[in-house]
């Protein structure tokens, strides 16, 4: 499936449809492809996401269209990347959590000085392997250099579902998936 049409759904379904699916980034000349392993979803009815208080400068991307990059900066130091979801209008998006190295793992390890799990096993680590920064915000998933291509789904019963972590706002909303037993999982619940 090439269309991004279903990501024009709710953040909390397209979160573990998401998981599978590859991201190709187009760096340097080299051609980087990684599986999504593990997924988190935030709307605007949500008090840790960033639409929660309605659009801002920093979140009017999160408001669609759907199948754009929403790319923010965190803890002064640190890039994290979502996938916008749902209706125009509505602030949700995705984070993308961990991500499972395909294609150029080399140049990964090159960029991140890594050669394990650690190379992209957290959302700014998989920003780093991936040089994604502010100039990506924005970008439309359906063409280079960042493109998300579409996988068949996961079996329900490989996918593991719990609350999220690393936020202090609505812990407790089971809107964390991930494939159950890879490696690349950022902390196994």
């Amino acid at each position: 499936m090439s269309t991004l049409n279903f990501l024009n759904q709710q953040a909390s379904v397209v979160a573990s449809r998401l998981l599978g699916c590859i991201v190709e980034r187009e760096i340097d000349g080299q051609t980087i492809a990684v599986k999504i392993v593990e997924t988190e979803a935030y709307d605007q009815t949500d008090a840790a996401s960033h639409s929660y208080r309605g659009k801002s400068p920093r979140s009017s991307v999160m408001f669609g269209p759907s199948g754009h990059l929403y790319v923010y900066f965190t803890y002064g130091m640190h890039y994290c990347c979502n996938i916008v979801t749902g209706p125009g209008g509505v602030g949700s998006a995705v984070l993308i959590r961990a991500v499972e190295p395909i294609k150029g793992i080399k140049y990964m390890q090159k960029i991140r000085n890594k050669n394990d799990v650690n190379l992209s096993n957290g959302p700014a680590k998989l920003c780093q392997a991936l040089k994604i920064d502010k100039t990506l915000n924005g970008h439309y998933l359906a063409k280079p250099p960042i493109k998300l291509v579409i996988q068949p789904p996961i079996e329900s019963e490989d996918i593991i579902r719990t609350k999220r972590i690393g936020i202090s706002e609505a812990k407790e909303k089971p809107w964390r998936f991930y494939i159950k037993n890879n490696p690349y999982v950022s902390r196994i619940e």
